[in-house]
């Protein structure tokens, strides 16, 4: 079974060869790896990792953890493997779709940027109203949302008064991101974690930003 593990570890040269290390002692194989966030000191990793049958991810975080310096954000189960080229496999998807091209857009988000759900979210004369959600979108629904019109990208605050309860019960952390000038958002949820780190809101508002240009 895979993992999609997500560790903050030291950012100097060895320490990524030293996990590897690690993971591999307990059977775990690094089937993919991509750099989230890079600070002062220290560098933020996505690795998917492939676990022996029967093996407990608690190993995968014993492992990673009794290196110095090295903190696991998550761990979750995980089908397939990272491929930063996919959002250019999202855009040409959407632009030559002959049906809800907003619909392709959700179905497609989840899976490109590692969230539990996606809807696209539009205002009406009766206020804001889901557009299109992927299949995974959750049926409750947030009506009353102060934030829109969206000028930016952002992570949103998930305990806010406008958060469906059930939202709050599954601890579903929130980004969104404009799409263009439409008045449209894209909006993004996570069950049970990690936090939205900088780099993914940024991914996610490019993407929306591209999307937008390409549905004119």
């Amino acid at each position: 079974m895979s993992f999609l593990l997500r560790v903050q570890l030291p950012d100097r040269p060895g320490s990524l060869g030293t996990l590897a290390l690690a993971l591999g002692s307990i059977g775990a194989d690094i089937l993919s790896l991509e750099v989230m966030e890079r600070g002062p000191g220290y560098a933020v990793d996505d690795l998917v990792v492939e676990m022996p049958p029967g093996a407990l991810p608690d190993t995968l975080l014993t492992a990673a953890e009794n290196l110095d310096g090295v903190r696991v954000d998550s761990i979750r189960p995980y089908t397939g493997i990272l491929d930063t080229h996919r959002e250019l496999e999202l855009i040409d998807h959407v632009a030559t779709a002959r049906d809800d091209r907003l619909q392709v857009l959700a179905d497609a988000v989840p899976r490109i940027l590692r969230v539990g759900w996606c809807t696209v979210l539009d205002t009406g004369v009766q206020g804001v109203y889901r557009v299109v959600g992927s299949p995974s979108a959750p049926e409750t629904q947030a009506l009353d949302i102060p934030w829109m019109p969206l000028d930016k990208p952002k992570v949103l605050e998930e305990e806010a008064d406008w958060v469906p309860p059930i939202w709050k019960d599954m601890d579903t952390k929130l980004a969104a991101a404009p799409l263009g000038g439409t008045g449209k958002v894209l909006l993004l949820g996570r069950p049970g974690g990690p936090s939205f780190r900088p780099s993914e809101v940024a991914r996610a508002g490019y993407l929306a930003g591209i999307v937008s240009t390409v549905l004119g």
